[in-house]
């Protein structure tokens, strides 16, 4: 076609568009929708991801460099930004080499004085200090947080600590708190406070600082030198000191400097480095990393990241095919027209990839102005989600006008074929509007078939090493999976409709309805389909992650439980621990029968020594996971995949005691939750109750090794001691527990008579209902007021956490997914108009137009959601395994791919839509309707 004919096409599909606002109004959201989700989406992880210069005001505020003891004495390699990585290495026989000068003049200085010597002439140092971990008292009680020091005043903590309101702290008793401690403790700004070990001070909360890296963290911040050090005098709580550099005018340290320093065993950020790092080659740190096989982009995530691309793409192309299908079908009289003055085919065409062009661009740009609308009012909201801030709303032209520019693309590609069909179309037909009902195609039914059991094989059970090959099979798998299922659309449509004898009328008739126009039917049906899959594959990802997550995490106690320990120097008594029980008792009533908890442990040779001996549960040879092939390289063996000895195993006591714990049976029920009789009949004869099948032998028995070393820790010719190992068996039953933070329980006197010391260290609740924040606050008061060795715990279990990249793909998800459900089930109800005119002229009321239109919605957007729901299965699952297959290769054994079903969202999903989409069509359908002309 000539350029003119082009320009007459683009104002004609112009004049279509300003004709027909409503249902280009339609089109031209189904375009933005997803254009929108991955705009957001972008805009959201661009935001997130800080650039250099704000991570290094994250890093060290203003300053310009941040100096820590990385291992002072002892040369170490860093990255450029030693957050990225640092450490010391041995040499190729994997001994440690001699000690040079400069690891001998850093232990003979102190940190502070070799910093000072190190820095240019004029260098000021501010210290970075973090306190310990203490409770401070609130409205209720008690509540834990951390502590640290800092000038408020001082420019040179913006970015890093920022003062939000108030005054800050000037005075010893003057302290400045996050919000997050304020909103948890009750507090306000202008309140007091007192710290647990500094019980003689009132501090004053005189402003609300901010960590814009920790959001949800309660702490509490001082004047330099007044909190700190009153609380730990001798360090031993604190973390390592650092050190905020400010250098001369002109002054840099450049990465021969940073060197330099790491010869030391210190550690630099420094800003100009990072800003400008060296080149790759220049780094030791990733040649020595590159030689064990660190470092390097993850090969799993960069496989995600093009899988999730990839199906953001193909869902605009199933959103905006649709759109512009039924886009043709209502303009296919004008199309006659047309063709009848004496438009060709190409001009038919031109016409329907015209209103491509012109709806497409209109949406695209829709979609990126709304996105960055929508981030910009929801990002305080997803900042305080995420508990962290972005570091300014990154909006990059590049990647918005891509992904503007792949809406108009794909939106104009979307629009190929309905413009094939339309020019295609019988004149008459097209002025008449009647069409011809055609079958569905059993050939593309069975092709689609066979697409959908290829594609799903091809993403799921995949095994290519590449990372290219392995992102293309499966995004291609999952494409191919989805396409088919589009092409299987109209024949499910048809079987959908044999449900329509046991319906009602109105469902029955919109049901009968749905078969009958397949042709309009079906492009809603794939666009809803294609919206649910999106949201379907991000709720199953994100919940298979979240359940992975959980069933990793190690409870120390059964959800709900409550302990009180004491920490003493030396064996405690019943009566110390009377005061604290009751105290625990009248703070959180209903708590039930207490179980005494006794520490266990090993001293034999030790002297005067305490805590030199060790208790392990040995596993037998038998029950041992086989070690990786070396000969293909330590990867995992396929009988190893789900071989139960190869599971991780963690048991390390309450509050780091001994593997063993000793108490009764109650102590198995609340410490354990184990319920089973034959646990506290074992331990009433004697026997050991272990929760771990592979720590029992085939004689029904376990081994305890008994560790100990020399109390000097070397022989008498100064040689580390070799430690002495004595095993002792005892007779153990097996039983099931719900928190299994010990390798084995036995009664005192087993203890005892096995060799074992036994300390009454504390006592355990377990209540039929979890405690409130209220009452643990009251209960950690009254217990620091009991003794102040004591310490208490409510386990809470596992508490999801989202990231904000994840908040966003699943709030985008869902909101394309019902945003294409109204506008598909919308667009299909314009074009059923004339049926309803039909039902009008015959006398049907506005109640029953009302209620077909409704159901007509309903039927699309359930058929779209069951097969939607199917389709982002394949590419969740597939992900799934992916990783799975990543961390078996880390681990050096199979990793068990998690695939959990959000059941209760996908029930709001499968319920929701549908009836959202029914009360919509219902409330917009007008009772009174006018006749139109019937075409001759």
């Amino acid at each position: 076609m000539k350029p003119t004919a082009w320009r007459a096409a683009l104002r004609i599909a112009r004049r279509d568009a300003l004709r027909a606002k409503g249902r280009s109004a339609l089109v031209l959201a189904m375009i933005a929708l997803p254009v929108l989700g991955v705009a957001g989406a972008d805009i959201v992880y661009r935001s997130a991801d800080l650039d250099p210069g704000e991570r290094i005001t994250r890093q060290m505020g203003r300053a310009d460099a941040l100096v820590d003891i990385g291992s002072a004495g002892r040369a170490l390699l860093q990255a450029p930004d030693p957050r990225e990585g640092s450490g010391s290495f041995s040499d190729d026989n994997g001994k440690q080499r001699a000690q040079t000068p400069q690891e001998q003049h850093a232990k003979e200085t102190p940190p502070e004085k070799l910093t000072a010597e190190l820095l240019p002439p004029g260098s000021t140092l501010v210290a970075l200090q973090s306190g310990p971990s203490v409770q401070a008292a609130t409205r209720e009680g008690l509540l834990r947080t951390d502590t640290a020091e800092a000038d408020l005043t001082d420019p040179v903590w913006h970015g890093k600590l920022n003062l939000l309101h108030g005054r800050a702290p000037a005075a010893a008793d003057e302290v400045a708190a996050t919000q997050a401690f304020l909103d948890q403790s009750g507090l306000r700004q202008g309140d007091t406070t007192t710290l647990k070990g500094l019980e003689g001070r009132t501090l004053t909360v005189t402003a609300v600082v901010e960590y814009p890296d920790s959001l949800d963290g309660a702490a509490l911040v001082g004047r330099p030198g007044a909190l700190v050090k009153a609380l730990d005098p001798a360090g031993e709580r604190s973390g390592s000191p650092s050190w905020l550099v400010r250098l001369p005018a002109g002054a840099t340290l450049d990465w021969p400097a940073v060197q330099k320093f790491n010869a030391y065993g210190l550690t630099v950020a420094s800003r100009s480095v990072i800003l400008d790092p060296p080149a790759r080659s220049q780094v030791p740190y990733y040649t020595e990393m590159d030689r064990y096989g660190g470092g390097g982009a993850d090969p799993v995530a960069l496989v995600v990241l093009g899988t999730v691309a990839g199906m953001a793409l193909l869902e605009i192309v199933l959103l905006a095919g649709p759109a512009f299908a039924v886009g043709a079908r209502r303009s296919r009289r004008q199309l006659g027209l047309l063709a009848a003055g004496g438009g060709d085919r190409s001009h038919i065409r031109a016409v329907v990839l015209g209103g491509g062009i012109v709806l497409g661009l209109a949406g695209a740009v829709v979609g990126v102005v709304l996105a960055t609308a929508m981030v910009a009012v929801l990002r305080p909201w997803a900042e305080e989600q995420a508990g962290s801030r972005f570091g300014h709303l990154d909006l990059q032209p590049l990647d918005l006008l891509g992904v503007a520019a792949i809406g108009l693309v794909t939106g104009l590609l979307a629009a190929v074929v309905p413009a094939v069909q339309a020019a295609r179309q019988d004149v008459v037909e097209a002025l008449t509007g009647r069409g011809s009902v055609k079958p569905a195609s059993r050939r593309l039914a069975v092709l689609g078939l066979l697409m959908v059991l290829a594609g799903s094989a091809v993403a799921l059970f995949g095994t290519a090493t590449d990372t290219s090959v392995r992102t293309l099979g499966l995004f291609g798998g999952s494409a191919v999976a989805e396409l088919g299922m589009v092409c299987c659309a109209p024949m499910l449509i048809g079987l959908f409709g044999r449900l329509g004898r046991h319906l009602p009328l109105s469902p029955r008739l919109a049901l009968r309805d749905a078969v009958r126009h397949r042709g309009r039917t079906a492009p809603a049906v794939a666009a809803v389909m294609a919206a649910v899959a999106g949201a379907v594959a991000v709720g199953i990802y994100t919940a298979s992650a979240d359940e992975q997550n959980r069933r990793e995490y190690q409870a120390m106690l059964p959800a709900g439980a409550v302990a009180v320990h004491v920490y003493a120097d030396g064996p405690a008594d019943r009566v110390a621990l009377e005061p604290l029980r009751a105290a625990v008792e009248r703070a959180v009533p209903g708590l039930g029968p207490h179980a005494d908890l006794y520490g266990t442990g090993y001293s034999v040779g030790c002297g005067t020594s305490s805590g030199c001996g060790g208790v392990n549960v040995e596993v037998p040879e038998e029950n041992r996971c086989p070690e990786p092939d070396t000969a293909t390289g330590g990867a995992p063996e396929a009988g190893h995949t789900q071989d139960p000895r190869c599971r991780d195993s963690y048991s390390y006591g309450i509050y780091g005691d001994a593997a063993i714990a000793a108490g009764d049976g109650l102590l198995l029920h609340t410490m354990f939750r184990a319920d089973d009789p034959a646990g506290a009949q074992a331990l009433a004869a004697g026997k050991a109750v272990v929760f771990d099948p592979r720590y029992l032998g085939k004689d029904g028995r376990i081994t305890v090794d008994l560790t100990s070393w020399p109390a000097d820790g070397t022989t008498p010719d100064g040689r580390p001691a070799e430690p002495k190992i004595t095993k002792v068996t005892v007779e153990a039953v097996l039983v099931t527990a719900e928190a299994a933070s010990s390798q084995a329980v036995v009664s005192p006197e087993t203890a005892r008579r096995l060799g074992l010391t036994t300390e009454l260290s504390g006592s355990v609740w377990l209540p039929d209902t979890v405690p409130s924040s209220a009452a643990e606050q009251r209960a950690t008061a009254a217990v620091g007021k009991a003794d102040d060795r004591a310490d208490l715990r409510i386990e809470r279990g596992y508490h999801s956490e989202q990231t904000l990249v994840g908040l966003a793909l699943t709030g985008f998800a869902a909101l394309v997914a019902l945003g294409a459900a109204g506008i598909a089930t919308g667009l299909a109800a314009a074009d059923s108009q004339r049926d309803l005119a039909t039902l009008a002229a015959v006398g049907a009321t506005g109640g029953i137009r009302r209620r077909l239109s409704g159901f007509q919605c309903g039927v699309i957007a359930a058929m779209g959601t069951v097969l939607g729901a199917v389709c982002g299965v394949v590419p969740a699952v597939a992900l799934r395994k992916l990783e799975a297959a990543g961390m078996s290769a880390v681990a050096g054994h199979g990793a068990e791919a998690v695939v959990v079903f959000p059941w209760r969202d996908l029930a709001v999903t499968f319920v929701g839509l549908p009836l959202l989409a029914v009360g919509l069509a219902m409330l917009f359908t007008r009772s009174r309707l006018e006749l139109g002309r019937r075409a001759a």
